[in-house]
């Protein structure tokens, strides 16, 4: 911690300078962090907080690392940077660890900056190797920030920036507040299935390139798939010569506990998009990993795309140390244990105690409080009331991810069962005030 700096002249020189997304400027008051390690934050106060958001949901190994720091640092003394048409060890490293933790039949890895331009990557090899125009996304989903990427996110933020043709939305399934009048998960199953084709007869098969969507929805509330969804969305897909785009960027390596969150379903995709997790955010990086058969397509067509910072070694670097590290030290392993031990069963008994949890739901260290006004209707609790319960959690030294109605409880994968326990009693003295 620096002695001679304070949170609020770093507060001041935010606010003087910097221009924050997704807000409007006039009355932000950002939270100021000085520093972290593994699970824990720290302002230039010195108030401790217990980050259980992960940032971004991004933080997988969790802060400061010494292993990815210290091969970040060995790779800027190196090569710091280099253009991407080069061969460079750490990028072909980083690619070859990917690949090892695909399914078979994934060949080559192309690298972006981050999530948003991932997606739009594997959106322009979808059209090149189909020959078609349209993509298909869920309206619970959010893909990034940039052109098609916006346009293929369901939710509202994209109305704004709908400039990027080519894109229709469909309902994906979400039990608690169904759309199909489903009374269980078999029936909520069932009836986005029959959804989804209808929409895709609509909008005609011959000219849909790919259906997009994120293997667990995070943003939208970790709304984890019925069985038999996942593997029901691939056989349409195939029927109808339709890519399947997975996009891991929030749910991937480790997060719920597997390297892959489609691992827990029956499916394979034919593009697999990630960032965030992959390097945990310590240096930007996202990608698609590709199947062999788009792979052979691109032997013979010229692919369009490209990026200045593709494949950046200090990146790559971060990537080869996170897996590595998160391999030795059994980070996915401990994100299943922890998160389906101590976290789930913690969560469940706030949802028994609390009126105001209306659902809790997730997997790994990827869950959310659904938080109501009233558990019969299920009205969402207004954002007034949400803005009141995500102060009072930073106040008690909690970082929460708050999106719209709900608590999304995201530590990162190394998460111990202590801290799970000091996270989860914030919660509930949080909730208990709240009346």
């Amino acid at each position: 911690m620096n002695d001679s700096m304070t949170n609020d002249f770093v507060r001041q020189l935010d606010r003087q300078h910097v221009f924050h997304s997704w807000s409007a400027q006039g009355n932000l008051n950002p939270l100021v962090i000085a520093g972290g390690r593994g699970c824990k934050m720290w302002d230039y106060d010195g108030k401790e907080y217990l980050d259980f958001s992960s940032q971004l949901v991004n933080t997988n190994i969790g802060h400061q690392h010494p292993k990815v720091v210290a091969a970040i640092q060995a790779q800027a003394e190196q090569l710091a940077t280099v253009a991407p048409a080069h061969a460079n060890l750490a990028r072909s490293e980083a690619a070859k660890r990917i690949l090892a933790r695909a399914p078979a039949g994934f060949s080559k890895v192309f690298f972006t900056n981050a999530g948003a331009d991932a997606n739009e990557n594997a959106i322009r090899m979808a059209r090149s190797m189909t020959g078609r125009d349209k993509i298909l996304s869920a309206y619970r989903s959010y893909h990034g920030n940039t052109g098609a990427a916006i346009a293929a996110t369901g939710d509202p933020r994209r109305i704004p920036n709908e400039f990027s043709r080519g894109h229709a939305h469909f309902f994906n399934p979400y039990l608690y507040r169904t759309e199909f009048w489903a009374g269980n998960e078999a029936e909520e199953c069932e009836r986005a299935l029959q959804h989804l084709k209808r929409v895709i007869e609509c909008e005609g098969p011959q000219s849909i390139a790919a259906i997009l969507l994120e293997s667990i929805p995070g943003t939208a509330g970790m709304l984890i798939p019925p069985k038999g969804y996942m593997e029901g969305v691939r056989k349409l897909a195939d029927q109808y010569g339709i890519l399947l785009i997975l996009d891991e960027v929030m749910a991937g390596f480790g997060r719920t506990g597997r390297w892959f969150a489609f691992e827990h379903f029956n499916v394979k995709p034919d593009l697999i998009v990630f960032a965030k997790g992959v390097n945990s955010g310590y240096v930007p990086a996202g990608g698609v990993v590709v199947s062999e058969a788009i792979c052979r397509h691109f032997d013979d067509n010229m692919f369009y795309g490209g990026l200045t910072y593709s494949g950046h070694p200090l990146a790559m670097a971060a990537i080869v140390a996170t897996l590595d590290a998160m391999q030795e030290e059994g980070v996915v392993e401990n994100a299943d244990r922890v998160g389906n031990g101590v976290l789930a069963s913690g969560l469940r008994k706030l949802a028994d105690k609390h009126a105001v949890i209306g659902e809790t739901r997730g997997v790994g260290v990827f869950h959310a409080l659904e938080l109501v006004s009233d558990r019969e209707t299920r009205a969402p609790l207004p954002p007034a009331e949400m803005a009141k319960i995500k102060g009072a959690m930073v106040d008690k030294g909690l970082l929460p991810f708050v999106v719209e109605n709900r608590i999304h409880v995201v530590p990162p994968c190394i998460i111990s069962e202590a801290e799970v326990e000091q996270g989860l009693s914030i919660l509930d003295e949080v909730l208990g005030a709240y009346r």
